[in-house]
Order: structure tokens, then sequence, then C-alpha cells
């Protein structure tokens, strides 16, 4: 039937078509089409349901202009009465295309989005009508005309055609690194040559310049160093629970004993030149081996410090999947911010008064000073540490982990060459200065 109605019914006629006509008048129509009945020819009597259908079912031809004859060829069937999903059949193979390729005419406007692209509406074309545009950062489709793109879980990463999620790599100062190779040689270079000093001392330990710097003390600061250079290896490789607990204590707990034996022998070079004057009262504090005690001191306080920061909030493990995109950078997380920075500042505050004390005594008689020697390693040490904080905090990864190996290797090896390399130049090279003066010597200057 046409859009336009002619509606029949006992107030007489009127013409509508479907959007004018109003229930009553369609109610009207309906009520003269349910008793139509009408013979095909073909088939079988027709007639309109309750509803206002036909009951049989619709052929669906595929008409065609051929030679200027009309062609037309069943394809299908539309079955009312049939299941939603058998209703409509038709056969795609009988279906003939007036196109020069034969192929089936596309009915759409634009291309299919591909896989790892999301269709989008482009206000420009009809309504039928989309772009395309790339998945976001982080987020795949895997499906041709996707609406909208997946985000992937935080442990993988869109692959580069953004239609699949794969995991993540990991990231940590791994022992295969070059930048790891080269820390680690330099640590065991450093670490052989802290032994060789070490080795050098044992040998020469009743020589006058050692036995002046108190051997003792040179040689806790020489074993703490040489650790000071092993220690950084608990820095390299996969960080587990334990090592990040460790590798900050131990380093804390290590260097402060080598600060404190710095501090101890400062103090002692002081004392040993006032005791070195008949009669003076300072000769009671070497005979009660005070530089053992500082040293002891000094670093339980850093034991203690460290035993808290355990206890309160120890350091872990933690998987960094947002700072770099692609990666998971698997890290140490300090756990108490604080007690990281009560470490720091704890040796911090040994180095300052290492200085302060080798700075006033820099003009003690040369043979028995180390005061300047002290002094410049107090302000290598200084520097380095000064310089890692910000260079620390405003890196990320591996990279700040090697900010710290590389604080700690140079540190140590500020101290080693500060402190120690002057007096193997003389045991070594220069015998003759290596004797011991008379007292009057020293007290006449």
């Amino acid at each position: 039937m046409g859009d336009l109605l002619l509606v029949v019914y006992d107030r007489g006629i009127t013409y509508c078509n479907m959007r004018t006509c109003n229930n009553s008048e369609r109610t009207g129509l309906h009520q003269y089409l349910r008793s139509i009945q009408y013979d095909n020819g073909t088939e079988k009597i027709l007639y309109f349901d309750e509803r206002g259908e036909l009951n049989t079912k619709f052929l669906i031809y595929n008409w065609m202009k051929v030679s200027n004859n009309n062609r037309w060829d069943p394809v299908g069937t539309f079955i009312p009465w049939a299941l939603p999903d058998n209703n409509l059949l038709i056969n795609s193979s009988w279906i003939t295309w007036k196109t020069d390729t034969k192929e089936v005419p596309r009915s759409q406007c634009s291309e299919n989005c591909p896989p790892g692209s999301r269709k989008i509406k482009n206000n420009m074309k009809p309504i039928c009508c989309y772009d395309c545009v790339l998945c976001s950062k982080g987020e795949i489709s895997n499906l041709s005309d996707s609406e909208k793109c997946i985000k992937c879980p935080d442990i993988e990463w869109p692959n580069d055609k953004k239609d699949q999620c794969i995991p993540k790599s990991e990231e940590f100062l791994d022992y295969s690194d070059a930048l790891a190779i080269v820390l680690s040689s330099v640590s065991i270079l450093f670490w052989i040559i802290s032994l060789l000093i070490l080795g050098i001392f044992v040998l020469y330990q009743d020589t006058p310049i050692v036995k002046a710097n108190n051997k003792n003390l040179s040689f806790i600061l020489l074993v703490s160093i040489s650790m000071c250079f092993l220690c950084s290896f608990l820095f390299i490789g996969c960080p587990t629970d334990r090592t990040c607990m460790f590798r900050q204590i131990v380093f804390g707990i290590i260097f402060s004993i080598a600060v404190s034996s710095v501090l101890a022998k400062t103090i002692m070079v002081c004392i040993v030149f006032k005791a070195s004057r008949p009669g003076s009262p300072w000769q009671k504090l070497i005979e009660y081996k005070l530089s053992n005690y500082i040293v002891l001191m000094a670093s339980s306080v850093e034991i203690i410090i460290s035993i808290i920061w355990l206890s309160v909030s120890p350091p872990f493990v933690e998987l960094d999947t947002h700072s770099y995109q692609g990666k998971i950078v698997i890290q140490c997380n300090e756990g108490s911010t604080l007690g990281f920075y009560a470490v720091l500042f704890y040796l911090g505050f040994l180095v300052v008064i290492s200085f302060t004390v080798a700075y006033l005594g820099r003009t003690l008689p040369d043979r028995f000073n180390e005061g300047k020697f002290i002094t410049f390693s107090m302000l290598v040490f200084c520097s380095v540490w000064i310089t890692m904080i910000p260079a620390y905090l405003s890196t990320k990864g591996k990279n700040m982990v090697a900010v710290e190996i590389f604080s700690i290797v140079t540190s140590g090896a500020g101290l080693l060459g500060c402190i120690f390399f002057p007096k193997c130049y003389i045991i070594l090279l220069k015998p003759e200065m290596n004797r011991k003066l008379p007292i009057c010597h020293y007290l006449k200057k």
C-alpha cells in the first residue's frame, strides 16, 4: 500500500497517511481489512490477520534489466510467523550485481577501521560515515570497526599494531648491563687496591708512620672501606625484599664505621700531639683507648637508627608500571622515607664533625698530622653525597641505583686516596722519611 490511506468508516471517507492518521482512523481501516479475503491464483486464499499482516510467505526477487528486458530471479523468502533467526532467508550466491567486477557493492561511505583503531563520528559527513583513529596510549582493539578501545592491564602493553596486549619488559640494573659492568669493575678494582694497602700497612705496621697514625684505626678503616666497595654489589641484580632491606642497612652501618674511624683518627691526632708534652693530662685519654670507644659509640647510633627503620617500615620490592611506557621497573621502595634520610643525615653529621676537627688540627706538625688529608677527604665525601641527593631524586629505575652505587664507590675511593695514598707513597718510595724524629723537633714547632 502507498503512503496515502483511504480510510472508510461509518462517519464517512477521509484521506490521511500513516503519520497523520489517528488511532480511531487506523482502527476503522483495520476493521475493514480484517474481513478482506482474496485468491492470489497460485497458492491459497489470502487474508489479513488480527495484526494486519498477510498469512503468507513473501518471495524476494533479484531484479535485473538485461537487453531492455526485465529479469526477475528469486533469491530468498520472508516468513512472518517463523522464528526471528529463521524468518529471513537469502541465498547471496543467487544474487547478480550490476557492476563491472561482479563484486558486491559497498553500502558504506567509510573504509573499515582496522584492528588497533576505533571509529569516531565525523560531523562534516553524513551520519553513516565515520573516521578511524588509533587507540590511545596503553589501549588496543582486536576487532575491525571497534567502537572503543580496551585498556591493557598494568603489567602488559600494546604491541606495535595495537591489536594485542603483550607483557611489559622488566627493567632493573642487571649484571649484563654495560653500566653495571663498568660499576662492578671499578668496585672490584678499588676493593683490590684497598686490600693491597691493607697488606702494606700490615707488612710495615712497626714503622713510625703507621704507628703514628694509629695502626688499629687504620686497619678498621681499610677493612670498612673495602667492604663499602663490596656492598655496591647488593644494588646490582633483580631486587628482592631481602636485598632491599640489606642494601641500605649494610651501606649505612659500614660507612658509619668508616667515618667513625676517620673521626677517631682525627681526634687522636690532636690528643697525641697535646699528650706529647711532659706532664700533659691528655696522656690518660690515650691509655683509656679513647679511639675504640669513639668508633663503637658513633657506629652504634647508626645501628640503632637502622633497627628502628627496619622495625617501623622496612624497605620492600615494588613494581613501577607507570614511569616508562612498555616497561615494569623493579625497584626497592625505601619504606620509611624518614628512616632512609635519617641514615644519610647521621652520616653527614659524622662527616661534618670529622671535617671540623680535622680543619682545626691542620696546623699540627707534619709528621704526626693527618688533618690536611682528612679535611680534603671529608670535602670529597661531602661533595659526592650533596651532589648525589638531587641526582638520586631526579632519576628513576636502574639509573637511580647506578647513581647510588657511583656515590658509594666515589666516596670510598676519596677516603682511600686522600688518607692512605700519601702514606703508601712514603712507605714505598720515600723510606728515608719513614723514621721517628725526636720529640723536641715537634716541640720547637
